[in-house]
């Protein structure tokens, strides 16, 4: 026992360690290759000759591969938060509608373009935190509506698939809002659901990161809940857990992980199911308190990994980070499925 604890542990330690080199590797990677020894030149050394470095260091890659981070580890353990709640393995951060619930609150602002409230340009030119504010209000409108239902009902069955059902409204009421926006507010919004790391500046990324610090430090209290929901929700209340509370706890943390991401780069799928599933083929166990880290640090290198590859084209053109991530989880999703059952 003593044994398959260090074994997980250094497991983790890899994992975590495994980020710094797919970390430099984006920050090297883009529309022009740049050399981690000119970037470190151009940081310690500032010349005339480097300055242009410089610049593409600080304002490009460096914020684009901390908000890959941070997306990649919000999204993985609000996916395990998901799907230690309904017990599901197919569960993720838009199961409760949440990202549906963001997308609704942008193209709602498409929408007032539609009928004359605002420019052809309107999101455009009311710069990245109107988007964000948008998407924010959206998603904190379906979490309360979930958080309303989820203090009414006992049952996590029920729950899901009312969330399903609010997701589902909420696509239809995008679609609506689609229909009647003009065409340059249709086409930013389209731009904004292909998902995007870039464009986030450090102010952005300070209040992105507080809100992930948070979320993540709810999840880490509920580890011990999420044990004793492993062997079923009568098996944890005789144990003394109060299920009300911890699926309040789990839904807040959720929300407010995938629900800031959302806002800040755009729909982003496939992360947060399939971090977890990898997390338990590699852990060989279900110890939450060793899933949680072991996530965060997969997702977080699968989202550098799939930003890396969006950027490599010879032509310089940026792929659709949230087609990558699809691309990319799919597959993973579908081998750790077949593994875990072998």
């Amino acid at each position: 026992m003593i044994e398959k604890t260090k074994s997980i542990k250094f497991r983790i330690t890899l994992f975590g360690l495994a980020i710094i080199p797919f970390f430099l590797l984006n920050i090297s990677v883009g529309s022009s290759d740049i050399s981690l020894s000119s970037l470190w030149e151009a940081v310690i050394h500032q010349t005339d000759e480097n300055s242009g470095i410089y610049t593409i260091f600080t304002l490009i890659r460096l914020p684009k591969a901390l908000v890959a981070l941070l997306a990649g580890v919000g999204l993985s353990v609000s996916g395990l938060l998901m799907q230690a709640l309904f017990r599901n393995p197919m569960a993720g951060p838009s199961v409760l509608g949440i990202n549906s619930g963001a997308s609704l609150g942008v193209a709602f602002v498409s929408l007032s373009v539609g009928l004359g409230i605002g420019s052809s340009s309107f999101l455009q030119n009311s710069g990245a935190w109107m988007t964000i504010l948008a998407s924010s209000a959206g998603a904190a409108m379906v979490l309360l509506v979930i958080l309303i239902v989820a203090h009414n009902l006992k049952d996590n069955v029920a729950l899901l698939i009312i969330g399903i059902m609010v997701g589902a409204l909420t696509s239809s009421l995008v679609g609506i809002a689609q229909y009647f926006s003009s065409p340059d507010a249709l086409q930013e919004y389209i731009l904004w659901t292909f998902g995007s790391l870039g464009g986030i500046v450090y102010e952005q990324i300070i209040v992105l990161t507080l809100i992930i610090i948070l979320g993540i430090i709810v999840s880490v209290t509920l580890c011990k809940s999420m044990n004793l929901m492993i062997l079923g929700e009568q098996y944890a209340i005789s144990m003394g857990l109060n299920i009300k509370r911890y699926r309040f706890l789990s839904i807040l943390s959720a929300s407010l992980l995938a629900g800031s991401i959302t806002g800040f780069c755009g729909p982003i799928g496939f992360i947060g199911i399939a971090a977890p599933h990898l997390a338990r083929v590699v852990a060989k166990t279900s110890d939450h308190f060793k899933l949680l880290p072991l996530s965060a640090f997969i997702g977080a290198i699968i989202m550098l990994g799939c930003d890396t590859i969006s950027h490599i084209s010879e032509s310089g053109v940026v792929l659709p980070i949230n087609s990558i991530t699809s691309l990319i989880g799919a597959p993973i999703v579908i081998l750790a499925m077949v593994k875990g059952r072998k």
